[in-house]
């Protein structure tokens, strides 16, 4: 007995009922379905009339997925690579500016929970949040930010 084939519409919504989606993404996934006389564009236009499938929506869902870990740079690239459209990446980059420093702040305490004891261990540490996709302007911030354990410490002791 052959299995039933699933509609691409059922498919589409299967995808987007586990996480957002991007429209280039779903489009990705949905072309290895497509048979004769299906028309993928027709179904995300769908989708998007109906409000299941929003840019808007994809974006933030990426940008609360990310940004505990990764910089604006990196995760304005990642929403490039999507497809979004520009105004959509310059709405997030603003919301993103302003929690960048606080963000690799915190990225960099979370990896290395001491100072660095010179300069080595500096560029290293430096370089590890640009890795992440940090500016120049946070990674320097950030480096500035006390680490001394000793101030949470003498808290505890008050």
């Amino acid at each position: 007995m052959k299995k039933p084939t699933i509609s691409l519409k059922a498919r589409a919504l299967r995808y987007l009922s586990m996480r957002e989606h991007s429209r280039m993404e779903l489009e990705r996934k949905l072309a290895r379905y497509v048979e004769e006389g299906d028309d993928v564009g027709a179904v995300l236009d769908f989708l998007e009339a109906a409000k299941y499938l929003s840019g808007e929506r994809f974006s933030e869902s990426l940008v609360n997925r990310r940004q505990a870990r990764f910089g604006n740079n990196r995760i304005l690239a990642e929403l490039q690579s999507h497809g979004l459209d520009a105004q959509d990446i310059e709405n997030v980059k603003e919301e993103l500016k302003e929690s960048e420093v606080e963000r690799a702040v915190q990225v960099l305490h979370r990896k290395f929970r001491h100072a660095p004891q010179d300069h080595q261990e500096k560029m290293k540490q430096a370089a590890f949040l640009q890795q992440r996709g940090f500016s120049s302007r946070a990674t320097q911030a950030a480096m500035r930010v006390s680490r001394d354990e000793n101030d949470e410490d003498n808290e505890d002791d008050e």
